[in-house]
């Protein structure tokens, strides 16, 4: 009997803060948000001062490099198809010349810039590929709508899609330039924005690639320009998690995890217990219900998809990204970059 109450108490105490990165050196002390996995051997980062990273050996080793004549660039999203092909996408303001697209084909060794906006109001969050080909962007809004183009040349050129086709912005609303992960792209054709800073924190979602949208509102904690949802995932066309917060209060803001069971037609706030504070992107861990999320608190992890959640590391990151159940990775301050490394179990005396 007083084992049975031991196993039981312990099972309800809350977990450890158990490691689950490794942290690999990175080559640089920039400030990284932008994170992209190719596969499980191609990795790319970038971030402040026209900074990227790659490794082509599932993260051995790391070359770290500059974009000549970006220095004053923020690369805040990065998009990778393999080790030689990616897209690197710049937020800042657009009338100072900080609204920019490159694009690699040799690895990195020469950029070109394939998108340059100077639209005032503009300033671009993310970037996401579905193919080779055809690509979708997102800037705040312009004039009562968000500014999105869209590729269909593999990044050669961007046009605008028509701000009618768009549903109208909250007074306020905007999406962040966090992780790269306010907006997302599944199968051929999906994609969702997950957006802040108004009264309501809502999800946008379009079937089409951005030629027709429908909106939705979540639990997520908004009502100031620093709340909102920060990070979007599906685990398929039909279940997804949105995380966020308010990324001026690390350990407060909630309710920071919704949950949709409808490919983003509705919204509900996670069963609990919930992560701690501010989050500022999630990923599923790819063939199963578990779910990683990170923020300047540190790591939460789901084994159900993300209605319940244990905080699992205290280390701060900005991005984290899988690629396969073995292959997953955050990026954060100072450069810094880990594996991840699985989920550790408790162990229980009897």
């Amino acid at each position: 009997m007083r084992e049975s109450l031991l196993i039981t108490i312990l099972l309800l105490l809350p977990a450890p803060a158990i490691a689950q990165w490794t942290p690999v050196p990175s080559g640089t002390d920039a400030e990284l948000r932008g994170l992209s996995a190719a596969s499980p051997s191609v990795i790319w980062a970038s971030g402040t001062r026209g900074r990227f990273v790659r490794s082509a050996d599932g993260g051995r080793t790391w070359r770290a490099d500059s974009v000549a004549n970006a220095a004053s660039l923020d690369f805040r999203a990065v998009h990778a198809l393999d080790a030689r092909r990616a897209w690197l996408m710049s937020a800042g303001e657009a009338e100072k010349g900080q609204a920019r697209i490159y694009r690699t084909t040799d690895a990195g060794a020469h950029w070109s810039i394939v998108y340059v906006s100077e639209q005032k109001g503009v300033f671009l969050d993310a970037i996401a590929f579905w193919d080779a080909q055809h690509g979708i962007a997102i800037s705040d809004p312009v004039d009562g709508h968000f500014f999105i183009v869209t590729t269909n040349d593999g990044g050669g050129s961007w046009t605008r899609i028509p701000p009618e086709h768009l549903p109208a912005v909250l007074p306020g609303e905007a999406a962040f330039a966090a992780s790269g992960s306010c907006l997302i792209v599944d199968g051929e054709s999906n994609v969702w924005i997950g957006t802040g800073g108004g009264t309501t924190a809502r999800v946008y979602h379009s079937v089409d690639r951005g030629r027709t949208w429908t909106v939705a509102d979540t639990p997520i904690h908004a009502g100031s320009a620093s709340s909102g949802v920060f990070s979007v995932a599906f685990r398929d066309g039909r279940r997804g998690v949105a995380v966020g917060g308010d990324y001026q209060m690390v350990r407060g803001g909630l309710p920071n995890v919704a949950l949709s069971d409808d490919g983003g037609r509705s919204w509900h706030v996670a069963k609990g217990p919930l992560p701690i504070g501010y989050l500022s992107a999630v990923a599923f861990v790819p063939g199963s219900s578990n779910v990683v999320a990170v923020g300047l608190a540190g790591t939460a992890f789901s084994s159900d998809n993300g209605e319940s959640w244990r905080m699992v590391d205290s280390v701060g990151y900005n991005s984290v990204r899988f690629v396969a159940p073995n292959a997953g990775w955050a990026a954060g301050p100072n450069g810094r970059l880990a594996r991840w490394t699985g989920l550790l179990g408790l162990k229980i005396s009897k």
